[in-house]
């Protein structure tokens, strides 16, 4: 699996970088090796709460899954961003 990532509007921290690799390091495991995961975050507004906004789109596999969640911070955003593509990744399971 191939992970791109993106930040807009600032620079990422180390502790960032380590949080999505923990997250996403099972998925190289569920995805086939041609799979791409990209994942973008932008601060929206930086004066106002919730403005931490985070998409992720694994495409590959012949489908493509997106999730996007705005939070008060990015891990919170990665996390529920990836919830949401667990499911994604369940029901094509099922199917």
């Amino acid at each position: 699996m191939k992970l791109n990532t993106q930040a807009v509007n600032f620079e990422m921290a180390t502790r960032l970088e380590q949080h999505i690799a923990k997250k996403t390091r099972r998925y190289e495991k569920l995805l086939t090796p041609s799979a791409e995961m990209d994942i973008r975050m932008t601060v929206v507004k930086p004066e106002t709460n919730l403005n931490k906004e985070t998409t992720i789109r694994i495409t590959g596999m012949g489908v493509e899954l997106f999730a996007q969640k705005t939070c008060d911070t990015f891990e919170q955003a990665i996390d529920e961003c990836l919830v949401a593509l667990d499911r994604q990744l369940e029901k094509q399971k099922d199917k």
